[in-house]
């Protein structure tokens, strides 16, 4: 059972947002469609939202409907954020992140707990034997999915995915979760 009441501090203000928002309405599997161009799949939660209330991050399962095993647990709708994101993937900010993983031990032990926080979050809908130990998005060992990081970091809090956080960070001139840039 989740437990809504728990909260945590925004990336940019210090605003007071719910970590998870576990209702899922039909206005939110609409919007959900308009934002991804496709009906969603496996979604059990809204993880994060836009402060206008739209979906900014589903939770999936870790099994879809037809049987494929799903590892993204935290994806990233939001097309403002996904769109500043692909550009930060475009201009080879994973590469340099990797290179980091692998100079500075204290991000990338950041980064293991931040992939053992993931698949607890995914077992925990569910226990999936052929991605069992997988996460996504790279971890623990690399940046292979800016995508993955910031809907992971949007999910649970700053503090937790540490290179999301950086990512975020990266481009709060270009999207931030404490502004609306839904069309």
């Amino acid at each position: 059972m989740v437990d809504n009441s728990k909260e945590h501090h925004s990336h940019f203000q210090g605003r007071r947002v719910p970590t998870e928002h576990p209702d899922v309405t039909p206005g939110d599997l609409t919007a959900l469609e308009e934002q991804l161009g496709r009906p969603p799949r496996g979604v059990v939660a809204i993880a994060a939202r836009c402060i206008c209330g739209r979906p900014t991050v589903v939770r999936t399962a870790p099994r879809l409907e037809d049987g494929t095993p799903f590892p993204t647990t935290f994806y990233l709708t939001h097309p403002s954020a996904t769109a500043a994101v692909s550009r930060l993937e475009a201009a080879g900010v994973m590469k340099e992140m990797s290179e980091r993983l692998l100079a500075d031990e204290e991000l990338a032990a950041a980064y293991r707990r931040a992939h053992d926080h993931y698949l607890a979050e995914r077992d925990a809908l569910g226990h999936v034997e052929e991605i069992s130990g997988i996460s996504a998005g790279g971890m623990p060992t690399r940046v292979k999915c800016l995508h993955v990081l910031v809907g992971h970091a949007l999910a649970a809090g700053p503090g937790v995915q540490p290179l999301g956080d950086e990512a975020l960070d990266l481009i709060r001139d270009q999207w931030s979760p404490d502004r609306c840039a839904c069309e």
